[in-house]
């Protein structure tokens, strides 16, 4: 317990120390997919939110390269070994097509510097570019140029927490980590070694794709950190029409994506989409180019140009400082989801029926409705960053600024009443900027609910509960909706602290 403590405590330190002056530090591992693509793109559209210090090709139970020489293999996980049984390799679809990106963006790279400075160039991103563990699902016997750069990111002297994205299998992450217990363990360097990597090492996953995190990054890695999405990414992954209350279907058909992928210039143009004519690499059957055999396939109805799937996008969506603070806290929710920490296993925070959220449209509880309930944002962002591609500052959209003029951590007595004063601009000329505040109750420790009068106001006046009780604590979120089109959202998230 006194190792887990210190854990805790130094991850705390190290992130409170960084979070305030330094983008995250991420890594991205990816096999490949349709969409891993799709969630590249929409990352690179992104990459001026974050330091991206690695991309890492990898393999996982839907893609693997095989070696070469015809050797076979069966799937560890039940769902591919019942679906496809023996293979010398699986839907492979190369590792060009990583490269054709950061091309495509390289060419597109001098209009978005125009709309945020931080943008990386091309040449970095392919400098930080490597394969990893490729071979078949879950290979992590060998070391890999991937494997080698992870294993180096997480034992440099940089104690910044380094989120390690994984998009596909954890093979490559695990043989990194493999790499460094077989060189330090045993030495007097390894408590040292173990408890640095431990205190960096953060690692969001969306489900296993492969066996190496249970098989060997849980039981010899213990206190490595997992967020672990299981539940959440399908409302932006295949089944997506099951997820998105039909209300918001329009945000990822083809009349909103259409003018999205066909206006905005090459990188654009590389993204997946139904009915496209551009056939998915590696693909065994094509059910997603086709106008025809999209009209009913085993994920639904679609017509051309609806969006087919970006399952992998919440891992960097929690990434970027909207104003949620949820990267140091994952139970608050924001962008990519809400993940509570394990009852069972301190170091794991997931989803799940703890995590979920009230669906309004269903009015019922649930386990999406975390990541669900910002598609309507998350999609007009989408289209405002692939405007920035083609468009000069003046003519696309900018997200707002906001800011509370007081502590976004306020300690408050039951009953008081309490004034929140909220500040605001817009860095394009002649829009404004309107105000909903809203009360995420899910993720507060007091079990009322609280009303908002003023809801829409600039100052918003509340009551605190009188039954609220020491130690509770309550979130109060406020949306800031400039007037542009698309129109962009950015947030303040105020947690009163009984005391």
């Amino acid at each position: 317990m006194k190792k887990f403590v210190y854990l805790i405590v130094l991850f705390l330190f190290a992130a409170t120390v960084f979070a305030q002056t330094t983008k995250p530090r991420t890594i991205v591992t990816t096999d490949g997919e349709l969409d891993d693509v799709d969630s590249f793109i929409r990352m690179l559209l992104h990459a001026n939110e974050f330091k991206i210090e690695g991309l890492i090709i990898s393999s996982s139970m839907w893609h693997y390269k095989g070696d070469g020489k015809g050797t076979k293999f069966v799937s560890e996980m039940d769902m591919t070994k019942q679906m496809y049984g023996e293979r010398t390799e699986l839907r492979w679809p190369g590792t060009d097509w990583i490269y054709n990106l950061l091309d495509a963006y390289g060419k597109v790279y001098p209009n978005l510097k125009l709309h945020a400075p931080d943008f990386p160039t091309a040449d970095y991103l392919r400098s930080v570019t490597r394969i990893g563990n490729i071979d078949f699902e879950g290979e992590m016997e060998k070391d890999t140029e991937g494997s080698d750069f992870i294993k180096a990111s997480l034992l440099d002297d940089n104690l910044q927490p380094l989120y390690l994205q994984v998009w596909g299998g954890t093979n490559t992450i695990a043989r990194s980590l493999k790499a460094i217990e077989d060189q330090y363990k045993g030495t007097p360097q390894w408590s040292a070694i173990y408890k640095k990597v431990c205190a960096k090492a953060i690692i969001y996953a969306i489900l296993d794709q492969d066996a190496t995190y249970r098989k060997y990054i849980s039981v010899n890695w213990p206190d490595v950190k997992i967020y672990y999405n299981a539940s959440q990414f399908w409302c932006f992954a295949y089944f997506w029409k099951r997820a998105v209350p039909e209300a918001w279907h329009h945000y990822l058909q083809g009349k909103f994506m259409g003018p999205i992928i066909n206006n905005n210039g090459p990188l654009m143009k590389l993204y997946y989409s139904y009915g496209d004519g551009n056939p998915p690499v590696g693909e065994i059957e094509d059910i997603y180019s086709d106008p025809e055999k999209i009209k009913n396939n085993m994920w639904g109805s679609f017509t051309q140009y609806d969006f087919i799937s970006e399952g992998d996008s919440p891992a960097f969506f929690h990434l970027i400082d909207v104003g949620l603070d949820n990267l140091n806290n994952p139970h608050y929710g924001g962008w990519g989801g809400r993940l509570v920490q394990s009852s069972t296993i301190p170091a794991r925070w997931e989803d799940g029926d703890r995590a979920a959220d009230f669906n309004p449209f269903t009015q019922q509880m649930d386990k999406a409705y975390p990541q669900t309930r910002w598609i309507d944002v998350l999609q007009n962002e989408f289209a405002a960053r692939t405007a920035w591609c083609v468009l000069p500052y003046n003519k696309a959209n900018h997200p707002p600024r906001v800011s509370l003029k007081a502590p976004e951590n306020k300690e408050v007595k039951a009953g008081e009443k309490i004034k929140l004063l909220i500040k605001s601009s817009d860095p394009d000329s002649g829009q404004k900027v309107t105000f909903k505040w809203w009360h995420y109750h899910e993720v507060d420790s007091h079990a009322g609910k609280i009303n908002l009068d003023n809801e829409n106001d600039a100052t918003l006046m509340l009551h605190v509960p009188a039954d609220a009780k020491p130690g509770d604590d309550i979130h109060i979120i406020l949306s800031a909706t400039d007037t542009g089109a698309p129109a962009l959202t950015r947030y303040v998230r105020v947690v009163l602290q009984v005391k």
